[in-house]
């Protein structure tokens, strides 16, 4: 919904994707090209960074690839942090 994040973006100036799969034209990438085009802020995209998918435990593979919680708080407290003024 281009509408609802294009909004959601003039409101907290800085906004977080989250995908458990690679962040290669995933969520975050199409959320980063309607930003771009639309409402530039400080986007932060968590989720496998170009690798190969393996099978495993799902905790293990969370931590393994910054999926976790603690993660996507990191990026929330990075993308907050970039805003201008």
């Amino acid at each position: 919904d281009e509408a609802l994040l294009i909004a959601s973006a003039g409101k907290t100036g800085a906004v977080v994707s989250a995908e458990n799969h690679s962040i290669l034209n995933g969520l975050g990438g199409a959320v980063a090209e309607c930003l771009s085009e639309n409402r530039p802020v400080p986007l932060r995209r968590v989720g496998v960074r170009d690798h190969f998918g393996e099978v495993g435990l799902t905790e293990f593979l969370k931590e393994k690839y910054g999926l976790t919680a603690k993660d996507i708080a990191a990026a929330a407290k990075s993308a907050v942090a970039a805003k201008k003024g």
